[in-house]
């Protein structure tokens, strides 16, 4: 269930004006509990199921003994949930799903040209999409389980050549912060972050456009 929240709560106690002043685009920020007793209305299962649709965009990405690997959807068989190091990322959940729509308008204290759309990661035990970073802003809110991220403000963001996906070459991890629900990382534009499930978990990703 998803209830609504004021802006500040959402913030760790920051006002919006504070937040964009302070944090937005500028440092990332951890907040402990932004969304108390989190338990969202779409579970693992939901999104295993809603992947299979032809409309909706998903990755499923993995490491094998051959390196990084990644299939897109839609997807009729996916690992098992006791399977390791896994990860199935659903775009624009959002449109799908007025639960999900109804959480990225909390997030309205933020001008609405700017909000893009809710991505869903699922994944099994140290599953994750490497260490990388995006060109855009970020809310991670940690759904179900655990997920351990670690962050970099570093300069180098080289790319690994030849790769399915954006993976960096060298990652140098300053901060490391175990998620939980309810828990959520801000991260501005290139900020580089690895996250890695602790076991079964769904991690919200609400984004938005870059300028």
């Amino acid at each position: 269930m998803i209830d609504i929240h004021s802006p500040s709560a959402l913030l760790g106690g920051l006002t919006p004006s504070e937040f964009m002043r302070d944090y937005w685009q500028r440092k990332p920020l951890l907040i402990r509990q932004a969304f108390k007793h989190f338990r969202p209305k779409l579970t693992i299962n939901d999104i295993r199921q809603l992947v299979r649709r032809e409309e909706v965009e998903s990755r499923l990405i993995w490491k094998d003994q051959n390196g990084w690997q990644m299939k897109q959807g839609p997807f009729n068989r996916l690992p098992s949930n006791k399977r390791n190091n896994w990860t199935l990322l659903a775009q624009n959940v959002d449109v799908h799903d007025d639960s999900i729509a109804a959480l990225m308008h909390q997030f309205r204290f933020i001008p609405d040209a700017r909000l893009d759309d809710v991505m869903i990661s699922i994944a099994g035990d140290g599953g994750g999409v490497g260490p990388h970073f995006d060109s855009y802003d970020v809310f991670l809110l940690q759904g179900v389980g655990k997920r351990r991220w670690q962050i970099s403000q570093q300069n180098n963001l080289t790319l690994e050549p030849g790769l399915p996906l954006k993976i960096l070459s060298h990652f140098e991890p300053e901060h490391t912060w175990e998620l939980e629900p309810g828990d959520m990382l801000y991260l501005p534009p290139h900020v580089a972050h690895d996250g890695v499930a602790m076991g079964n978990c769904m991690t919200l990703s609400i984004g938005f456009r870059a300028p």
